[in-house]
C-alpha cells in the first residue's frame, strides 16, 4: 500500500477503523477477534444498521504502533468474508 500515514500522524495513536458488511449476527464478533490477533485489548465497537438493515458499519478505535501496522489490520479487516468495505 502507497499510504502517508507515517507522514500524517504521530505514533503511537488511537486511529479508527470503519468496517462495513454483510448484516450477520457474528460480522461484530470476527472483526474484533482480526484486532485482537494484531492489536490486544478491550474493545467497544459501535454497531449502526443500514436503513434496510442489510447491512453493518462497525466502527472501532484501535491504539497503532505504525504505518505498516496500519495497513495490516486494513489487509486483515478487508479479507474478512463479509466484509465489504474497510475506511
Amino acid at each position: 500500500m502507497k499510504t502517508k500515514f507515517d507522514e500524517l500522524l504521530e505514533f503511537p495513536c488511537d486511529f479508527t477503523f470503519k468496517v462495513m458488511g454483510v448484516a450477520s449476527g457474528d460480522l461484530a464478533d470476527q472483526v474484533i477477534e482480526v484486532i485482537q490477533a494484531h492489536a490486544p485489548g478491550d474493545y467497544s465497537p459501535e454497531i449502526r444498521p443500514s436503513s434496510k438493515g442489510n447491512y453493518y458499519s462497525i466502527s472501532v478505535s484501535v491504539v497503532v504502533n505504525s504505518k505498516t501496522h496500519i495497513e495490516t489490520l486494513y489487509r486483515a479487516l478487508a479479507d474478512i468474508d463479509d466484509v465489504r468495505y474497510v475506511l
